[in-house]
């Protein structure tokens, strides 16, 4: 059917509505890990079947943020250390992509809301917020990946990025003391860009610095997390 001006600026389907309005109480943690999901309960709420409601938990489970368990039901998932590192690994090859193909498009505007942001960074270090230094690193990423003209990878890196969100809420809760090295690593990636060093130099350095970041946790988790990074 073609579009049509009226179908364009139609309102988004129940099934969507319900999506977003489920996905955002998940990121808030109005709906916390563990959280039970009861389909009708939230049909309820917001006025509609549970035909859309149920599309929308089966979308947020392909994203990992939501988990079938039998007997049971839809449930937020769980904080999960192993996935945590999953997402790290995979961010790190997918935000490193992204921002060595955004380099070279990147503008003096883009690199000086970076350079602001670091530079807020660096200052926190004096007070130190783990939440709001995680706030800002995200942005930080984003600002530096903003150009990046492979819409799909831009898309996988947003999945990826809340995924983590969820697992995660601060990294630097756990380490504290990575983040100066962070703030340190983050020079360097800015370096790189202005200096049009080459592409593969841009990702390397970003892959290296999420990876640093993993690592720092893994170790100060010792125990399960480092037994399960030696096996890997």
């Amino acid at each position: 059917m073609p579009l049509t001006a009226d179908s364009a600026n139609a309102a988004p389907s129940k099934a969507q509505r319900a999506y977003d309005w489920i996905k955002a109480q998940i990121m808030t943690q109005a709906f916390s890990p563990g959280y039970r999901l009861v389909l009708a309960s939230i049909a309820e709420a917001l006025g509609m079947s549970v035909v859309p409601v149920r599309e929308a938990i089966r979308r947020l489970e392909a994203e990992g943020l939501v988990t079938f368990e039998r007997n049971v039901g839809a449930r937020v998932s769980m904080v999960d250390g192993e996935q945590y590192r999953y997402s790290m690994e995979t961010l790190a090859i997918l935000e490193g992509a992204a921002t060595a193909l955004s380099a070279e498009r990147i503008t003096a505007a883009d690199l000086a809301r970076a350079r602001e942001l670091n530079a807020a960074m660096e200052e926190s270090l004096q007070n130190f917020d783990p939440q709001a230094f995680t706030e800002t690193n995200h942005e930080f990423h984003r600002v530096l990946a903003c150009r990046c003209p492979n819409e799909r990878l831009n898309d996988l890196v947003t999945v990826e990025w809340e995924r983590l969100n969820h697992l995660r809420s601060s990294t630097f809760s756990f380490v504290p003391e990575r983040a100066r090295a962070s703030v340190n690593e983050h020079h360097h990636i800015l370096h790189l860009i202005e200096t049009h060093a080459p592409a593969d130099a841009v990702e390397r350095a970003v892959r290296q610095h999420r990876a640093a970041t993993l690592q720092s946790y893994l170790s100060s988790r010792g125990g399960t997390d480092e037994a399960q990074r030696r096996t890997a």
